[in-house]
C-alpha cells in the first residue's frame, strides 16, 4: 500500500507529524545508502547508521519482543506436558494414522515443510516432511496432497490476538490487541454462525483452533470414522477412544485432579502445549535491544527498505507486516499461486479455486483475501503462501514486490512432482484480476507493486532471516517440545517422527 495523509480520515496533526518524521528519516537513511552505492545504483556494500535505523523502527512502534505483558505457559507445566502427549498421539486421528504433529512438528518449523500437507492415508504415517506421500490405496487418492492449504506454524501461536487459520475462521469477536483470544465477546469458530461466539470455543484462540483438525477428513478424522456425523460427534468418539485406550485417565487425573476425559480438557491441554512454543529471541530483537552488530549491513539495508514507504524509495512491507509480531492480522489480496486441490470454490471456469476470507464473510470484497502471516521465524516456516507455492524466501519476496510478474515467471520445478499444479495459472489469474480491480478502485490498504534490484531483494531476504530465533533451527534446543522414548506413551500410538532417510526428527 502507499501511505498518504488523508485529510478526510480524522487523523490528527500529531499523527501526520509522526508520519512525516518517519518519511524524512527514511529519506536520510536511503540517501546514506545511495552515497555508498556503485555506479549502477546498487546499494550492495553500503552502510546504514544503526542509530538512525533504530529511530526509524521505534517510530513504527517496535520494541523487539511481542511476548511482553502476556501470560504464557512453560513447556514444563503439567498441562502443557499432557498437551504434548496428546499432540503426538495418532490416537487423536480417526484411523489412528495421523496426529496433530503430523502437520506441525517443531523440527519442521512448527509446520511440515511441505507446500501442502498429507494428513491421513500416508504411505508411512511416521514419515514427516519431504517424502511423505499419499498411499495409492487410500480414499480419495489422486497422487497429490490431500490438504488444500499450507500448514501454518504453531510457533508463537499465543501471540495471535485476532484470528487463526488463513481465512480467520477462528476469530476473537472483540479483536482487542493483547487479549489473546476471548476478551469478553467470545470466539467465533466453524461451529457457530459468522459473527456469533461459540460457547464451547474455550478461553484462547489456540484452544478454539485445536477443536477442528480432528474433524477434518483430510487432516485427521479420515473418511470412515464418524463419517457424515457432526463435529461434536467426532469429538465425543475421540474421547471414548482415549478413555478406552491405555492410561490416559491417569494422565488426565494428574493434571485436572480427576480421571474424566472431555474434549474441552483435550483442547485446553493441546493449546497450552502450543502456547508454550514462544520463539522470539532473534538477532533482530538483540539489535533493537542495543547490539548494533547483531545483524549484518545487508540486513540493515533490508530493514530500511522494509520500514520505508514506497514514496521514499522503500517497499513499505511494514504497512501489513506491522508491530513486533510483524502482522496486522488483517486480510489482503496478494494473488499467491493457487496450487493443490483447492477448497472447491467455483470461479466460473474451474471448481478447485480458493476464495479465502470470502468463504467466511460472503462479502465480495473479501474474495482472494488471506490473513497476513507473522514474519517471526519466517526463514524456518516455509514453504510460503496460503498454498505453499513458494519454496524459497527469495521467491515469496519477489512475489510481494510484483505479483503479476512473479506469476508470469513462476518456476514450477520448485514444487514436488506430486503437487496438483495444472490449473495454477488459470485459477491464480482470477486473484490477479481481483487485485487489479482493487487497485483501480483504490481499495483501502491495497497492495502496490515495487521496483527493486536483485541487490535490494537480497537485502530484504537477509533482513527477514534476522527475525529467526536460533532455537527453531537447533534440535537440541527444541528437545523440550518433542517427547523422547523414555516419556509416557499412554496408548502406544505416539508418533515417532522420521525424515525421508529414516533418521529421527
Amino acid at each position: 500500500m502507499t501511505h498518504t495523509i488523508d485529510t478526510t480520515s480524522a487523523r490528527t496533526l500529531s499523527t501526520a507529524y509522526h508520519y512525516l518524521t518517519r518519511l524524512c528519516l527514511a529519506c536520510v537513511l536511503l540517501s546514506l545508502a545511495a552515497c555508498n552505492s556503485d555506479d549502477s545504483g546498487s546499494t550492495m556494500g553500503s552502510t546504514v547508521d544503526s542509530a538512525a535505523l533504530l529511530s526509524l523502527v521505534k517510530a513504527a512502534g517496535l520494541t523487539g519482543d511481542p511476548s511482553t505483558d502476556r501470560t504464557l505457559p512453560s513447556i514444563n507445566d503439567p498441562k502443557a506436558q499432557l498437551g504434548m502427549q496428546l499432540f503426538f498421539t495418532k490416537g487423536m486421528g480417526g484411523d489412528s494414522d495421523s496426529a496433530c504433529v503430523t502437520c506441525h512438528h517443531p523440527s519442521l518449523g512448527g509446520g511440515d515443510n511441505l507446500s501442502l500437507s498429507i494428513g491421513v492415508g500416508a504411505e508411512i504415517p511416521d514419515l514427516l516432511g519431504p517424502g511423505r506421500f499419499h498411499n495409492s490405496t487410500a480414499t480419495n487418492y489422486d497422487g497429490g496432497p490431500t490438504v488444500p492449504r499450507n500448514a501454518p506454524t504453531t510457533f508463537n501461536i499465543a501471540i495471535w490476538d485476532q484470528a487463526l487459520f488463513h481465512d480467520g475462521r477462528v476469530e476473537s469477536l472483540g479483536k482487542t490487541p493483547g487479549a489473546n483470544g476471548d476478551d469478553g465477546l467470545g470466539i467465533r469458530t466453524p461451529d457457530s454462525d459468522f459473527g456469533v461466539a461459540d460457547p464451547n470455543a474455550g478461553a484462547t484462540l489456540a484452544a478454539a483452533q485445536s477443536r477442528f483438525p480432528v474433524t477434518s477428513a483430510e487432516e485427521m478424522r479420515g473418511f470412515i470414522f464418524e463419517a457424515d456425523n457432526s463435529n461434536d460427534a467426532v469429538r465425543t468418539s475421540l474421547v471414548d477412544k482415549l478413555t478406552d485406550a491405555g492410561d490416559w485417565e491417569a494422565e488426565f487425573s494428574a493434571v485436572f485432579g480427576d480421571p474424566m476425559i472431555t474434549y474441552d480438557r483435550i483442547a485446553e491441554a493441546i493449546a497450552e502445549y502450543e502456547r508454550s512454543q514462544i520463539f522470539v529471541n532473534s538477532p533482530w530483537k538483540a539489535f533493537l535491544k542495543g547490539d548494533k552488530n547483531a545483524i549484518s549491513e545487508s540486513a540493515k539495508r533490508g530493514a530500511v527498505k522494509f520500514f520505508t514507504s514506497i514514496e521514499a524509495g522503500g517497499a513499505n512491507c511494514v504497512s501489513c507486516h506491522s508491530g513486533d509480531f510483524f502482522t496486522d492480522e488483517q486480510y489482503h489480496v496478494l494473488a499467491t499461486p493457487q496450487i493443490g486441490r483447492g477448497k472447491g470454490d467455483d470461479n466460473g471456469v474451474l471448481s478447485n479455486d480458493d476464495f479465502g476470507r470470502f468463504r467466511e464473510t460472503g462479502v465480495a470484497a473479501d474474495k482472494y483475501r488471506f490473513r497476513t502471516p507473522t514474519l517471526l521465524n519466517v526463514e524456518a516456516t516455509g514453504p510460503w503462501g496460503h498454498a505453499g507455492a513458494y519454496t524459497s524466501l527469495e521467491g515469496i519476496v519477489r512475489h510481494m514486490l510484483n505479483p503479476a510478474e512473479a506469476i508470469a515467471n513462476y518456476d514450477f520445478s520448485q514444487l514436488a512432482p506430486n503437487i496438483q499444479a495444472a490449473d495454477m495459472l488459470l485459477n491464480t489469474q482470477f486473484a490477479l484480476d481481483q487485485l487489479e480491480a482493487n487497485r483501480a478502485s483504490n481499495v483501502s490498504d491495497v497492495h502496490r507493486d515495487v521496483v527493486f534490484t536483485d541487490d535490494d531483494v537480497a537485502d530484504l531476504v537477509d533482513f527477514l532471516k534476522t527475525l529467526t530465533d536460533p532455537c527453531v533451527k537447533d534440535r537440541g534446543c527444541l528437545a523440550p517440545w518433542i517427547p523422547d522414548a523414555a516419556e509416557a506413551d499412554p496408548d502406544g500410538l505416539q508418533l515417532h517422527a522420521i525424515d525421508n532417510t529414516g533418521a529421527p526428527l
